[in-house]
């Protein structure tokens, strides 16, 4: 029972008529104030202007994305700065070289380090509030960049990317909660996604500006991409659900009035839009501490207790497997190694403005995304671009070694379906297991459990790139390589088809809701009220392969 309900329940029944009638029209505008938070999207006039100050804030808070795209594809002009100086023997000028081993572990060495940030960045961003968070990443960002800019040995590299590495933790994954927060159910897809698209375009100015400047110079201009975002987040308004559940209401309430100033006032109404959000998270905020008081959950060791429950483990379980067919997919380790692998699929064009065709392609599909998240389901998303990454990867390695072994003259076909092979990633594949740690846990645990799930991602990358060499020996080049990745994105898709559940306009209560009675998404679809089993499956099916088809059309 709400809180609202069982205050009116507690009153002493007074025997005069005039003192129940009383009670009950009390009763009843507490129950009207109840229905109106429970139906709070009749009453949003969704327009862009309504969600103009929803779109800032997500913007800003995503804004240090950049950043971390900067870090992630650092490596890129990195490694082959390392490789051109030790084939030069230039050690004794100040430049620094590494062999294959060591530049291994240098491009990965920056992921390595982020389960250990992310899962202090989800305490941090408990204790501290979700924009503060992201605020105290600047001094490992600016320190790291510094490290790497004034780098004369292999050492100091490492410290740098370390740095940097731990930052990139920081930077994100409390922007991506902050943005899960504050965005409209419908529209919480389109607004996460901003992240992503921020760290393309992170990723592009690393390949422009290594194109034509040193890889040290690049490391000094990436300080302006860490300290500017910083600026703006002081213009936007703290995480309202955050504040209620650190009893800071009137904080709350200044926050939520600020997200929501452009919504009219609701019909037939005396509270504002915002004074009715502000009633739903304090009883739902009030729910679950009177369901933790009922189960004796008081202790701080109990937030780990909660990952013993279904709503816990089964959705970290998911989406670690998300990110092993992600990581092993290729999408990333083509990235990391992209100057190198263009040089090597036979490819005539200069592999530094092929790379900076391939973040642009990135960048420009992240910005795509908005519209494919908030249009399609998420499964129809990942299983469509499963599929297009298996076929357009497994052309790429055909022709690649018809290439290598004289079979064939045409240069270009190898790099063209490589770059589709990135479209066809950036649909799914890449962006929704990122975005989804922040929509598949309950509010109790979603800091911590988000920082842990972005952990095992990145652990999951780092292992991915550091066995990319091992991979190259293990299967005979990179043809065979391509193929490998090829199969790993059909399992991707078959793995979905089985396993993950639909989030798509679905409200975080009811993820949660889901994960209490469910795990297989296959055989959930048997438990649906009202439908045969078979029609169940009939009608998800149809579901699914129509929005398959619309996407592949809109493609």
């Amino acid at each position: 029972m709400d809180p609202i309900s069982a205050s009116c329940f507690s009153l002493n029944i007074q025997e005069n008529r005039k003192a129940i009638k009383e009670e009950k029209k009390q009763d009843a505008k507490f129950q009207e104030i109840i229905v109106s938070c429970k139906s709070l999207s009749h009453y949003d006039a969704k327009t862009f202007k309504t969600l103009l100050p929803q779109v800032i804030a997500s913007l800003f808070a995503a804004s240090l994305h950049v950043a971390v795209g900067l870090s992630l594809s650092f490596s890129g002009i990195l490694v082959p700065g390392l490789d051109k100086a030790l084939q030069n023997g230039t050690d004794g000028d100040g430049e620094v070289y590494a062999t294959k081993d060591q530049s291994a572990f240098i491009a990965s060495v920056a992921v390595m380090v982020v389960p250990i940030g992310s899962i202090s960045a989800g305490f941090a961003m408990d204790a501290w509030g979700r924009l503060w968070a992201v605020r105290c990443s600047i001094l490992p960002t600016v320190l790291g960049w510094c490290c790497i800019a004034s780098a004369n040995d292999i050492t100091m590299l490492i410290v740098g990317r370390i740095l940097t590495g731990f930052g990139t933790a920081w930077g994100s994954i409390p922007a991506t909660v902050y943005i899960t927060e504050i965005a409209r159910a419908d529209m919480r897809g389109s607004l996460v996604v901003a992240a992503p698209s921020l760290a393309s375009l992170g990723m592009l100015l690393v390949f422009l500006q290594g194109w034509f400047l040193h890889w040290k110079t690049v490391a000094w201009l990436s300080n302006i991409y860490a300290i500017f975002p910083i600026v703006l987040l002081f213009l936007i308004p703290e995480s309202p659900p955050w504040l209620v559940s650190k009893g800071k209401v009137e904080e709350a309430a200044k926050s939520l009035r600020w997200l929501n100033k452009y919504q009219p006032q609701p019909e037939n109404r005396h509270e504002s839009y915002a004074e009715l959000q502000l009633h739903l998270l304090q009883k739902e905020h009030q729910k679950k501490q009177e369901e933790q008081t009922r189960l004796g959950h008081t202790g701080r060791l109990d937030k780990f207790k909660e990952f013993l429950k279904p709503t816990g483990y089964k959705p970290l379980l998911i989406i670690a497997g998300l990110f092993f067919f992600q990581q092993f997919a290729g999408i990333y380790m083509t990235l990391f190694y992209s100057v190198t692998f263009f040089q090597e699929v036979g490819s005539t064009m200069d592999p530094y403005l092929a790379s900076t065709f391939l973040c642009l392609i990135r960048m420009l599909m992240a910005c795509s995304n908005t519209f494919f998240l908030k249009t399609f389901n998420r499964r129809a998303l990942l299983i469509t671009s499963g599929f297009g990454m298996a076929f357009c990867m497994g052309m790429s390695g055909l022709f690649t070694y018809l290439f290598n072994h004289g079979r064939t003259t045409v240069t270009w076909l190898p790099l063209m379906f490589l770059l589709l092979f990135v479209v066809a990633s950036m649909i799914g594949f890449l962006p929704i297991p990122w975005t989804m740690t922040a929509e598949l846990f309950p509010l109790e645990i979603r800091g911590v459990a988000n920082s842990i799930a972005y952990g095992v991602g990145n652990l999951l990358m780092f292992a991915s790139i550091q066995s990319f060499w091992n991979l190259l020996d293990a299967f005979g080049g990179y043809a065979g390589v391509q193929w490998f990745f090829a199969v790993i994105s059909l399992l991707a898709s078959l793995y979905t088809y089985v396993f993950v559940p639909e989030t798509h306009r679905k409200k975080l209560s009811e993820i949660t809701e889901y994960f209490k009675e469910n795990g297989v998404y296959v055989l959930s679809l048997r438990k649906a009220p009202g439908k045969g089993a078979r029609a169940v499956e009939v009608d998800a099916a149809a579901r699914e392969n129509g929005q398959s088809e619309k996407l592949i059309r809109s493609v």
